[in-house]
């Protein structure tokens, strides 16, 4: 099989985990997920995933229950380890090798985050899950994702969602909207367009990261991504 990307790292939010239930993990759902990337593990690529913890706790929200912005970002990062372990658990059941890594030390549960460890665990074919965001408040598990990417040099970040691509405007309200199959890093700036957040995007487009949004939620869809098929919508310069 012919593939365009031999090491990714895939991001995944934590409300995707969510399926239909308003909170928490739907196994279901993680499932579903676990076989995607068995596919496209299966066929000889490389696969780093970052997830969101928003199923669980959102830091950024904990400011209308009193709690400080850098300790609610702390406590959304111990949520992406939760997300973490439970798709490890799901991934080895589906008899793949995984290792979860923490940019916060927590020994029993999750190796340190180091780089060349992380990339020594790709080039066995593991499946490397990075966990607790960069270890620092006020940036998003977006900005993890994108350092992540930049550090393993990933051939491409793929963000997937519950859309199948960028759109010039909210799909979900504007049924006009146009979905764009490939755009510039320039044209989303000057469109407006809120692909991820702005830190995470402009490290993507200083290092010339290649973003792919798609929609993850549509069985063989990341093995098409993989293989180069038109699915989604290719960020770069």
């Amino acid at each position: 099989m012919e593939l365009r990307y031999q090491r990714v790292l895939l991001k995944l939010s934590g409300e995707a985990l969510m399926g239909r239930q308003s909170y928490g993990i739907d196994p279901e759902q993680s499932n579903r997920y676990a076989e995607e990337i068995k596919l496209a593990v299966d066929a000889g690529v490389q696969v780093a995933i970052v997830i969101g913890g928003g199923n669980i706790y959102r830091g950024m929200d904990g400011n209308e229950s009193g709690i400080e912005r850098a300790t609610g970002d702390y406590m959304g990062m111990l949520a992406t380890v939760i997300n973490g372990m439970a798709l490890q658990s799901v991934l080895e059941k589906h008899q793949l090798d995984t290792r979860l890594q923490s940019a916060i030390k927590m020994e029993q549960i999750a190796e340190p985050y180091i780089r060349r460890r992380a990339i020594r665990h790709l080039e066995k074919g593991r499946v490397v899950i990075f966990g607790a965001g960069t270890g620092n408040p006020f940036f998003t598990t977006d900005t993890a994702a994108a350092l992540r990417a930049i550090e393993i040099n990933a051939h491409v970040l793929l963000k997937g969602t519950r859309v199948d691509g960028i759109y010039s405007a909210d799909p979900e309200k504007h049924p006009d909207a146009v979905r764009f199959e490939r755009i510039t890093y320039d044209d989303c700036y000057k469109k407006n367009l809120n692909v991820m957040d702005m830190t995470a995007f402009t490290l993507c487009r200083e290092h010339r990261m290649p973003i792919i949004v798609f929609d993850i939620n549509r069985p063989g869809n990341l093995l098409r991504v993989l293989r180069g098929e038109p699915i989604g919508t290719l960020v770069s310069d």
